[in-house]
């Protein structure tokens, strides 16, 4: 190491800027879920758990804000077809 260093042009602020969209921010999360979030990126081969947080952000907001009509057809596609099966079974 050098006794002295010159940091004359140095800059102050983030070593690596963030990407265009982004913003860096600082949140707890509690240990668990963010256990999981790095347990599904893991069991997927890899990635970035971050990204996967913003998904499933994304995919709670797009539920808050469905419309009831749009939430029951979403229902009806996905429970009537093993409704169905389950009734043919029966008979």
């Amino acid at each position: 190491m050098k006794p002295e260093y010159d940091f004359s042009a140095g800059k102050r602020g983030a070593v690596v800027p963030s990407a265009p969209g982004k913003t860096s921010v600082t949140i707890r999360i509690d240990n668990d879920i963010l256990a999981w979030f790095r347990d599904e990126v893991d069991a997927a081969g890899g990635g970035n758990y971050q990204t996967l947080i913003n998904q499933a952000l994304r995919d709670h907001i797009a539920q808050e804000w469905e419309p009831l009509e749009l939430a029951l057809r979403r229902v009806l596609r996905e429970e009537l077809p093993t409704y169905l099966d389950s009734q043919s079974k029966s008979e």
